[in-house]
């Protein structure tokens, strides 16, 4: 009974764990060099001036959960030709997960 009992909770414990990331393949220090290769701050600047991280941050933003971010990733990645691999928006999106949504 106890056995049981700890191996459920190991179970449990692993499923929080994957709740937390909602980007587990995805390597933010990838994704953070990708969004430069692609000039995305540009692109950003050009739509709101000055600081382009205002896209991310302000209070009406269109990202507001872990799937929305995954398809902006890959409709952002479109508009500007980037030809990013799946994998590789996955990595844009663990970046700006952890540096801006936190989402878990």
């Amino acid at each position: 009974m106890v056995r049981a009992l700890m191996l459920a909770l190991a179970c449990l414990a692993g499923v929080e764990t994957a709740w937390a990331n909602p980007f587990p393949k995805g390597d933010p220090a990838k994704g953070e060099r990708l969004m430069a290769q692609a000039q995305c701050e540009a692109c950003h600047q050009a739509l709101f001036g000055g600081d382009g991280s205002r896209i991310y941050t302000r209070p009406d933003r269109r990202v507001n959960n872990p799937s929305q971010l995954r398809a902006q990733v890959r409709f952002c990645a479109t508009q500007v030709r980037a030809n990013w691999f799946p994998e590789e928006e996955e990595h844009v999106a663990a970046y700006l997960n952890q540096r801006y949504y936190h989402f878990k």
